[in-house]
């Protein structure tokens, strides 16, 4: 072939490789920018398409999908090629309740957390691991001789009465109930164990983000999980308290800060129950709505269509007293797999930035303020920049609520 054609085939292909490249980022884009779902006030004329409006993109006409005026809006690349159906929900709320107020909260998980196994030194000196490849870190159990349990007490008390005989476990593995048998083992002092290590509560500090009509309350922007399984805690309940803040560590580059406090876990100090913990936070309801200091100012619901790069603020309390900081919108993704990382949030108040370095653990929950509308909450921070962090879409928190 003459060497020209060969250079001009090459330049072609590379053209086509270019073209096609950039067609693949732009509809990587244009996905990030156009959500798979958006929530709209209910029973206001809104032109939808118009919120949704880019480049090369048109939107047909509206196909309703269920009973409570939720429908599909059909969308085309350059008015021919099908991309998505965008769901539109009318939402019942259009204002909460927002805090910003640092709680304290105790849940008792769901049985008793199996944290991982460990060998028993024998009563005749062997070393034995009586639970290994039978249970697994993150398992619960949920009965011992088909008998409920639902605290380390109750298990302990229950090993005790065995004996040295096998025993059944039932067990609830990522939610499959499944049954093995143990053989426990006397050790040096004579008492039988079956070389788990469990947990039955957990306890922390967080934000509360709002409260609403209802009295129902999320608080976090993303759910608690053991700190040494790294799953998401299944409860039968809890409470959340007043807390006072004792001190902070300053956040920094390589270490993430946080607040430390007190929670007093008396019957005077409980705000509300704790009913459900999720990825997007926990919920419950409410039992005060005044006198308890806690910070609660009405404010309308922004949704991520409305949301912008650029200025907006952060309510959170690092001594005592909520304050509103200011802050910086750096990124949105409308679609991202984990929901609680949805927006990127960056701290330019000078009064924030010298209290704690940005963003510290402790302010998970701290609603995201944008154009006087909450639009958000703080979930996360960057280990390696204290002042940015993750956001979660307030609608994202609205739709798990208990």
């Amino acid at each position: 072939m003459n060497p020209k054609k060969r250079y001009r085939r090459f330049l072609l292909w590379c053209l086509g490789l270019d073209l096609l490249v950039i067609g693949i980022l732009g509809i990587r884009y244009l996905n990030l920018k156009i959500p798979d779902e958006i929530h709209v006030e209910k029973g206001k004329d809104q032109d939808v398409s118009a919120m949704l409006a880019r480049p090369f993109v048109t939107f047909e006409d509206t196909v309703p999908v269920s009973g409570d005026g939720a429908y599909f809006l059909p969308c085309r690349l350059f008015g021919l090629i099908p991309f998505k159906d965008v769901k539109v929900i009318p939402a019942e709320s259009t204002s909460l309740l927002v805090s910003g107020s640092t709680v304290g909260m105790y849940m008792k998980t769901e049985g008793v957390l199996i944290i991982d196994t460990g060998e028993i030194l024998s009563r005749d000196g062997k070393q034995i691991t009586p639970a290994e490849d039978l249970v697994k870190p993150g398992d619960y159990i949920v009965a011992f001789n088909q008998q409920k349990v639902s605290c380390k007490k109750e298990l302990i008390k229950d090993l005790k009465k065995t004996d040295g005989k096998e025993v059944s476990l039932t067990l609830n593995r990522q939610g499959k109930k499944i049954k093995v048998s143990l053989m426990p083992v006397e050790d040096q002092t004579g008492d039988y164990k079956l070389g788990i290590w469990v947990r039955d509560d957990t306890q922390g500090i967080g934000t509360l983000t709002y409260v609403d009509a209802a009295g129902n309350y999320g608080a976090l922007g993303h759910g608690i999980s053991d700190v040494d399984t790294g799953e998401l805690l299944s409860i039968t309940g809890g409470s959340l308290y007043k807390t006072q803040i004792l001190g902070i560590q300053k956040g920094s580059k390589g270490n993430p800060g946080e607040l430390s406090g007190l929670i007093r876990y008396n019957v005077g100090n409980v705000l509300g129950s704790i009913t459900k913990n999720t990825a997007n936070g926990i919920y419950g309801k409410y039992q005060s709505l005044g006198g308890d200091g806690i910070a609660l100012k009405e404010m309308k619901i922004g949704y991520k269509q409305e949301m912008e790069t650029g200025p907006a603020s952060v309510l959170c309390s690092v001594n005592g007293q909520v304050k509103e900081y200011a802050a910086e919108i750096t990124k949105i993704d409308m679609n991202h797999q984990d929901s609680n990382k949805s927006f990127v949030i960056h701290v330019t108040d000078p009064k924030l930035l010298a209290a704690t370095g940005g963003i510290v653990q402790g302010m998970s929950g701290s609603p995201v303020i944008q154009n006087k509308k909450i639009v958000g909450a703080v979930t996360h921070v960057f280990v390696q920049d204290a002042a940015s962090g993750y956001g979660i879409f307030i609608e994202n928190m609205l739709a798990e609520k208990g």
